[in-house]
């Protein structure tokens, strides 16, 4: 019996299958083996064809059982992670009425930005959590506002995952952390915002009907089933968004528990027990896979765009020509922490939320010609990130997040020993570093929708930890961070 998951990304999309008694991964694959096109035609814009996604994922699926030599019929349960914060806008015939305006999308900024002003700061972070910012509900504005003819023809609107869902069973629902993501979700009624949706001028009606992230959302189609390759019946237990789910893959559910991910961007996902807000809205609150009305799990999102980009520059235009990442932090070793006085602000990707939307750029600061060289600057620049991080983890517990544990899965940046070390080392936060994914996560997820795990503990009782960083060396950490500190808030 095997469990079957997806992560929808805005690159590929990935099927892992699971064994379900054993709960390890039988067998991965991913489609396409390029990255995946993203439109724009425009500056600033980025769509996605969503009948792209279901080729993608017929392709993965075909991959993932052939290795695993596995049936159709064997696999009892599916489930969803998908690329957050998306609009597909659907037809009453099911179809996608025009390319999904994915995550990465700027154009609805100004809708957000003004829904924000005429509905107030003190209902959207005491009722929303979030200003209505970049979000799923801005983007439908600008929808509603530069394609009349489109808006007219909407039945309903989808996140991405719940766009796949439909495709697999035929049926449109939706999650209260979905919602929550689209900046729909009224946090202090327990409901749909009424307002926000009567603000913007949405019918209720376009809202796909609520069902639990963990349980039944509907079975396998048999139109769907020959199309894609299984067996029709199997259902679909759970879908959430990526980044909720990378926290789940990671066994990241209870308040004080942290989830972390370094690649080109970085991620920290904490879970707090409480309805609560960042005033400056430098990080994100949305409902966590296991949140309810009575028993709050929310997940504070931080999200830092010049991470492991920073990184990879450094290798390009720094390091000696042909270096691995390998050798390049082998040689960032020999110098001591704090880089003998080298600062670098890691913030060239982009406007940074955690800076108040400040475009802040990379600099570098303390360079002294006689003595550092291009070691300096590569250990210099993977402790800028890890700082950066840590200065984000301050913004989370000042909203009551105690941040002793991080769990991260072992890849991009936290291959790193230098990058783990500093970020163990500035935060006094012991790392433990995990073997699993989010289309993994997503099976096993499936497995305690469908009530084949009693839980997240069986569930995720095979969770391989591979590595265990205990903080060390924090006063020489800290000194440096302080410098890195006083630079960034100047």
């Amino acid at each position: 019996m095997y469990l079957l998951g997806y992560d929808i990304g805005s690159s590929s999309v990935k099927a892992s299958l699971v064994d379900a008694r054993t709960g390890k991964c039988v067998s991965s694959a991913f489609y396409p083996k390029s990255e995946a096109p993203i439109a724009s035609p425009r500056s600033g814009w980025a769509e996605q064809d969503p009948d792209a996604w279901w080729g993608y994922m017929k392709v993965a699926t075909a991959e993932v059982m052939g290795i695993a030599g596995a049936s159709g019929k064997d696999v009892a349960a599916i489930g969803i992670s998908y690329q957050m914060h998306g609009l597909v806008c659907v037809g009453k015939d099911g179809k996608a009425l025009r390319p999904a305006i994915i995550w990465c999308d700027s154009r609805a900024v100004p809708y957000g930005q003004k829904a924000f002003e005429a509905l107030g700061p003190q209902y959207c972070l005491e009722h929303l959590l979030n200003s209505p910012g970049n979000f799923t509900a801005a983007k439908l504005a600008w929808v509603k506002d530069n394609e009349p003819e489109v808006f007219g023809k909407i039945h309903k609107i989808m996140l991405p995952g719940d766009y796949i869902a439909l495709r697999l069973t035929g049926e449109a629902c939706t999650t209260v952390s979905g919602l929550s993501e689209g900046i729909f979700w009224d946090f202090k009624e327990g409901a749909l915002s009424s307002r926000l949706l009567d603000w913007f001028g949405f019918d209720e009606s376009v809202i796909p009907t609520i069902r639990p992230t963990f349980g039944e959302q509907g079975r396998l189609s048999a139109a769907a089933a020959a199309e894609i390759g299984l067996a029709a019946g199997i259902p679909v237990t759970y879908r959430a968004g990526d980044q909720p789910n990378n926290a789940l893959s990671l066994n990241v559910f209870n308040p004080g528990e942290i989830a972390s991910t370094a690649g080109t961007s970085g991620v920290v996902y904490g879970v707090i027990g409480q309805v609560n807000y960042d005033p400056l809205s430098r990080v994100n609150t949305f409902a966590h896979v296991n949140h309810t009305n009575e028993d709050p799990r929310l997940g504070v999102l931080l999200c830092i765009n010049g991470t492991g980009i920073l990184n990879s520059w450094m290798r390009r235009v720094v390091a000696p020509e042909g270096i691995s990442y390998a050798q390049m932090n082998e040689l960032a070793a020999g110098v001591p922490i704090g880089s003998d006085g080298v600062s670098v602000l890691p913030f060239g990707n982009g406007a940074e939320r955690m800076l108040q939307n400040e475009e802040k750029g990379c600099s570098i600061h303390g360079l002294n010609f006689n003595r550092h060289g291009k070691a300096h600057l590569l250990r210099a620049a993977q402790e800028g990130i890890a700082f950066s991080f840590q200065y984000g983890i301050e913004i989370m517990e000042q909203m009551g997040l105690k941040v002793d544990k991080i769990h991260a899965g072992k890849a991009n940046m936290f291959l790193s020993d230098i990058f783990r070390e500093t970020l163990s080392g500035v935060s006094g936060a012991t790392i433990e570093l995990y073997d699993t994914d989010g289309s993994v996560g997503a099976a096993k997820a499936a497995g305690i929708g469908a009530g084949i795990y009693s839980g997240r503990d069986e569930a995720f009782s095979t969770l391989e930890r591979l590595a265990v960083i205990a903080p060390d060396h924090r006063d020489e950490y800290r000194e440096a961070y302080e410098r890195w500190k006083t630079i960034n808030n100047k």
